[in-house]
């Protein structure tokens, strides 16, 4: 008889229990440039309007967390080399943030330097990030351009907006330690075309392409979109999965003291033809009624407060209130 696997440690378990309990939900009030380099129009669109809730066990979230408080340490290391690094901007005392696109598109820089010693007289973004060991290894072999597509578009929209023209990338590996240097050149056409691809998504009405349609490609394999985009399976239920609601210019920040605080674009309901706040949009309300491309089915009637869907299966499903 085989031995039994010794039990989980109770403190363990207790321990990442509590960061599940303390999760977010995923939902960013603002499409994130860390995310604008993803290569599935569609899924950025599923970002957007909140179609799927996060779910991370706590190990993965500790994970995360490690690689914020990372960021200290990475100013620190810098700023003991002579460089001048603003992890906040001095006029606000706040993260630096940039945003475009009525502040529906946007994201926080890890900070500013000036006198690095590669090109002490140019001011950098700064963008830090932790790797694994293979990660790591990719990255020192092919660069960040290759290696991390979205690293690098995240710094091409920061060095857009911000005016600068480079960026400096540190890495440090989880594994042993190692830092990796690298500096990055504005590339204005890149950065162009990724706030092009922002505002596509941002003022799309319905979900964009995917990135591929077989549902075993590993891409899509691996995002957390797969169970709706692939397999029909359902969409959170808040205003932005809604058919009755639009982004517009404006808009205001959630309600916070943290340096992270995000500002973002705003929300209008035509509904109730009025504006949603950030906490409207998370709660929703009883007339929500999914953008039709959300549901696995063909929309055959539809009232004010209901649309009749015919499913592949054959069967009818309401959604909404139903006609009496």
């Amino acid at each position: 008889m085989a031995a039994l696997p010794p039990r989980p440690s109770p403190t363990i378990e207790a321990i990442f229990a509590a960061y599940e309990a303390n999760a977010e939900d995923g939902f960013r009030l603002h499409l994130g440039a860390s995310l604008i380099g993803k290569e599935c129009l569609r899924a950025l669109w599923f970002d957007f309007r909140w179609t799927t809730r996060a779910a991370f066990p706590g190990r993965i979230l500790r994970l995360f967390e490690t690689g914020q408080l990372e960021e200290a340490r990475i100013i620190r290391d810098l700023r003991r080399t002579g460089a001048t690094v603003l992890d906040v901007d001095p006029e606000t005392g706040r993260q630096w943030r940039v945003e475009a696109h009525g502040g529906h598109f946007g994201g926080s820089l890890d900070g500013v330097a000036l006198g690095l010693l590669e090109a002490p007289k140019t001011w950098h973004v700064l963008e830090f990030k932790t790797h694994s060991a293979k990660s790591f290894a990719e990255l020192k072999r092919e660069g960040v351009r290759q290696s991390k597509p979205r690293h690098f578009a995240q710094m091409q929209v920061y060095l857009r907006l911000t005016g600068m023209t480079r960026a400096m990338y540190v890495a440090v590996c989880k594994d042993t330690d190692e830092i990796h240097v690298e500096r990055v050149a504005a590339d204005a056409a890149v950065g162009e075309t990724l706030l092009a691809i922002a505002g596509r998504v941002i003022h799309a009405a319905r979900p964009l392409e995917r990135l591929s349609a077989d549902p075993a490609w590993w891409q899509c394999r691996l995002c957390e979109h797969h169970p709706l985009c692939h397999d029909g399976a359902a969409a959170e239920r808040n205003c932005r999965t809604c058919l009755h609601s639009t982004p517009v210019d404006g808009g205001e920040a959630a309600s916070s003291n943290d340096l992270r605080a995000e500002r973002a674009g705003g929300w209008h309901c035509a509904k109730w033809d009025r504006t949603l706040t950030p906490a409207d949009q998370r709660r929703g309300c009883d007339h929500h009624l999914y953008i039709p491309d959300l549901v696995p089915g063909e929309p055959v009637d539809a009232g004010d407060d209901h649309v009749v869907y015919r499913l592949a299966n054959g069967a009818t499903w309401i959604d909404g209130r139903a006609p009496c």
